[in-house]
């Protein structure tokens, strides 16, 4: 073997090299180009105190050099050392032998290295204009408790009810181990306190989606059930795109662990003990899986914000977005932004945050000067969707590529075989219209238009199309220009 390439992706493929083809390589979730590779032929790399490969006449027939991918994958699993002074990788086979490949220099390796340059997240923010000068607002870790405010977040209770109580969920010895620590850093931080309380719902983990690891919840189902519900309304998604026709500079601003700069009033401290295998705990701020928190949340950032909603701020729950026509104008809306922030004592996570940005993911969503777009990130989910096999799995599709539907015209009447199902006493049974409508949604998911927003301050007609079967629609034509705008649509 003359070479062994190796990269972090998981293959189990053997290519060849030729400067006269197209350039393919083909690794086990997908294809993507690199070099000149132009065959592939299936390989099976075995470890008994030297590599193997399979296929070994056809590879000395078709190959001049031979390049073996060695996956992440298989690498982890051999243990790989690799030695880059040396140029060597260390192997360990199944009976224990140390297996060394030495990988000689190609003229295919570049001889030189891209280097990015690491700093600290306070390096990073003094060279952002604006933000710059709210350090503050940018703290590594929040201070401490919450500062007292006007209002703090309170649970009422369903009269009559008397406290509930579950014993603790087990946990596999990985989660012990995260539960402690997590259990230590918020006693240190002052949000959680022991606790005697006769209230107690089991503490539980769930994934962080955006940086791994995992957050520590309550399942406090059973105090929402008893819970008075706070009917504050958290703002539709669509609504709060139709004021930024016009704008071409965003900012997006990520509040760090946002529930918990809000404190818990005092009597309701009790009512949010959670159980854990080692003791009962209460908060004395705001926790996640609280029925009422979200609203509370919102009413809070709005009050915040009320004089600069739907003029050049855009608040949901814990995401606030900063939009200007221009960049003269942003780096005044942004100063206003950051000083409230400032002034109620409100902290962000810098490296959830954003600025001066062309165009910004929001909320599922890709803004630019352009309109709205889908994320495509986001329309992975939808776009891998398994066949339904329940009413449930039908819903649960449904309501996901819902939350989309302004982008695919007549996405009710497309929809309509698949929600016939979840009708009150309907017999499931997928027909071919459910096939085709579940394929239909997904393939123009994929081919979403961006949606432009009208400018409120310039004129323009607005025209209603009727449809007996599902909706009404609407669209908007502008100083002779058509463009395409979010339909409305009524079933």
């Amino acid at each position: 073997m003359s070479s062994v390439r190796l990269f972090g992706l998981t293959t189990s493929r053997l290519v060849s090299s030729s400067s006269n083809k197209e350039n393919f390589v083909h690794f086990d979730k997908g294809t993507c180009r690199y070099d000149s590779f132009n065959e592939l032929v299936d390989v099976a790399i075995d470890m008994e105190h030297r590599l193997r490969q399979a296929h070994e006449d056809q590879q000395k027939k078709r190959l001049a050099r031979i390049d073996v991918i060695l996956g992440m994958e298989w690498l982890k699993q051999h243990n790989a050392m690799i030695d880059v002074g040396s140029r060597t990788v260390q192997l360990c086979s199944s009976s224990g032998t140390d297996v060394i490949i030495h990988v000689p220099l190609h003229k295919h390796v570049s001889p030189t290295v891209n280097v990015a340059e690491t700093q600290t997240e306070a390096q990073a923010l003094a060279k952002i204009p604006v933000a710059c000068e709210y350090p503050d607002v940018f703290p590594e870790e929040l201070p401490g408790l919450p500062p007292d405010r006007d209002v703090e977040f309170r649970i009422d209770l369903v009269p009559g009810t008397a406290p509930v109580s579950k014993r603790p969920y087990r946990m596999a010895p990985d989660e012990l181990k995260e539960l402690k620590t997590q259990l230590q850093e918020q006693l240190d931080k002052g949000f959680i306190r022991p606790s005697s309380s006769p209230w107690g719902c089991p503490a539980l983990f769930v994934e962080k989606k955006d940086q791994g690891g995992k957050r520590l919840c309550v399942d406090y189902r059973p105090l929402n059930a008893v819970t008075v519900k706070n009917k504050y309304p958290l703002p539709h998604i669509d609504i709060l795109f139709d004021q930024l026709g016009g704008a071409t500079v965003f900012s997006k601003i990520d509040l760090r662990s946002g529930y918990h700069q809000i404190k818990v009033r005092e009597e309701d401290i009790p009512k949010t003990a959670f159980s854990t295998p080692y003791g009962l705990y209460e908060y004395l701020v705001m926790s996640f899986g609280l029925t009422n928190a979200p609203a509370f949340f919102m009413y809070l950032m709005n009050s915040v914000f009320m004089n600069e909603l739907d003029k050049f701020v855009v608040v949901f729950i814990d995401d606030i977005l900063v939009y200007s026509k221009n960049e003269k104008e942003h780096e005044e809306h942004l100063r206003i932004v950051l000083s409230r922030l400032r002034e109620h004592k409100f902290y962000a996570k810098f490296s959830k945050c954003a600025f001066w940005l062309k165009e910004v993911a929001f909320l599922g969503h890709i803004l630019s000067a352009k309109g709205v777009a889908v994320d495509p990130s986001k329309v992975e989910d939808v776009l891998n969707w398994k066949q339904p096999q329940t009413v449930t799995e039908i819903r649960s599709f449904l309501g996901l590529a819902g939350y989309y539907r302004r982008f695919i015209k007549d996405f009710s009447k497309i929809a309509k075989p698949m929600t016939a199902l979840t009708q009150k006493n309907a017999k499931f049974a997928w027909s071919p219209k459910c096939e085709e409508a579940f394929g239909t949604l997904k393939e123009l998911l994929t081919s979403a238009p961006v949606l432009a927003q009208p400018d409120i301050t310039k004129p323009f007609d607005v025209y209603c199309d009727a449809s007996v079967a599902a909706s009404v629609v609407f669209d908007a034509r502008r100083e002779s220009d058509c463009i395409c705008i979010p339909p409305t649509e009524k079933t």
